[in-house]
């Protein structure tokens, strides 16, 4: 068959990568100039399996209340009349349940722990290098309230037979050096040493460039204006350079995959949630951590990506607006040379920000439509590059025909 991929991020260009294992002809397309240029771009760059844990659930809206009006809020809502988020807005509550959040948990860990080996099977076969480190994941805690908080979510993961467990002040040091310079009190936090980091983008380069070996067509600096259908089966996608057709189609195209959608009859409640990132050059400097850290009292994490230390975090809800907000800029670096003060030279930060397709409850879309031959995979959140591998091959197999690896129970659309 002949499948045509809407969007060349990570996760479409992983879905491209495994359509053509499965010996399809595949077409990519993309606005950008390049595969990996939006959400991919410079995300935190972990793959945090062991970190799944779904925004929505029992104290959520307590934290929520207490952060609104402040500009440094880890979660921002920029209040606005957006019916969108709205919507979006009153089914993310609905899933703010401890029910819920186990059962949202329980499907997220799924995807997320299936693609990690899939991700290392795949750097195996292909020899990618893309600054990728497999020293873990450290989750450090600076109040007992934190440190609480975090406890409840390892023995969370532990019961799931996820490999994370708690670690003393001594141990969080011990694991990362680097934090013995730094200028905020750890107190304790938890390790996963199966999970990992690396530059998104540049994996995703990489694979999009092994994808045209293998004989994939990337439409790139095409812009994706419709979709055609007929008779219950979409006829082509719709671009500012032509129509193109295929047999079958995936949308991988993230936060702008529900305009798309809107016009056929699909309603994806997938909201755009803006997060920012800083890349500190760490050439000639000593102090960057090696090991990837999440910080738990600002909802930041930070990855060694070679001679760059990449520290990335907060969460805004502010409909398709890419503006940075320059407080909150300034905040995510304080945040890392508080942490990490010798880690590099604070006038060589790179500012980037990117949407993340955020589901109501964590967990992607990966299924197929009302429509035969459209299928989706998108809605990963915060999770997209922990995700990628193994949602391309899960939705490979079904477009296939094939039984995916792992259940898609409750990873559809209709779940909504």
């Amino acid at each position: 068959m002949h499948v045509v991929v809407m969007g060349a991020g990570v996760i479409g260009t992983t879905a491209a990568w495994y359509l053509l294992e499965n010996g399809h002809q595949v077409t990519v397309i993309d606005r950008q100039h390049a595969a990996g240029q939006e959400t991919s771009f410079a995300n935190g760059g972990q793959i945090s399996a062991c970190h799944a844990t779904p925004w929505a659930n029992e104290h959520t809206p307590a934290q929520i209340l207490k952060w609104l009006g402040r500009e440094e809020a880890p979660l921002l809502f920029r209040m606005r009349w957006d019916p969108q988020l709205f919507s979006w807005g009153l089914r993310f509550l609905r899933n703010c349940t401890d029910k819920r959040a186990r059962e949202n948990l329980e499907k997220a860990l799924r995807v997320a722990t299936y693609s990690r080996a899939c991700l290392k099977d795949l750097r195996s076969t292909l020899g990618l290098e893309y600054d990728h480190l497999e020293q873990g994941i450290l989750h450090v805690c600076r109040n007992e309230n934190e440190l609480a908080t975090v406890e409840k979510a390892t023995r969370q993961m532990q019961e799931f037979g996820l490999n994370r467990h708690m670690v003393s002040a001594e141990e969080c040091l011990e694991i990362e050096p680097a934090l013995r310079d730094s200028n905020a009190k750890i107190i304790g936090g938890s390790f996963t040493p199966d999970d990992e980091s690396g530059d998104a983008r540049k994996f995703t380069e990489l694979l999009a460039d092994r994808c045209r070996q293998r004989g994939a067509v990337f439409k790139l600096d095409t812009i994706i204006t419709g979709l055609k259908q007929d008779q219950g089966r979409i006829t082509a996608v719709v671009t500012d350079q032509g129509d193109i057709s295929g047999d079958r189609y995936l949308m991988c195209l993230g936060s702008y995959s529900p305009l798309l959608l809107k016009p056929l009859g699909i309603h994806l409640p997938v909201y755009p949630c803006k997060g920012y990132s800083i890349s500190i050059d760490t050439t000639g400097y000593n102090g960057a951590p090696q090991v990837a850290l999440i910080d738990d009292s600002v909802k930041m994490v930070y990855s060694r990506l070679g001679n760059r230390l990449r520290a990335a975090g907060t969460a805004e809800l502010d409909g398709y607006n890419l503006r940075m907000s320059e407080r909150r800029q300034k905040m995510i670096a304080d945040k890392a040379f508080e942490l990490f003060p010798n880690s590099g030279d604070r006038s060589t930060i790179e500012f980037w920000s990117g949407l993340r397709p955020v589901t109501p409850d964590s967990a992607p879309v990966i299924s197929d439509t009302k429509y035969d031959n459209l299928y989706l995979n998108t809605g990963h959140g915060t999770l997209g590059w922990t995700m990628s591998c193994g949602s391309g091959k899960a939705v490979a197999d079904l477009i296939d025909g094939r039984t995916p690896d792992i259940s898609l129970l409750g990873l559809g659309i209709d779940r909504f």
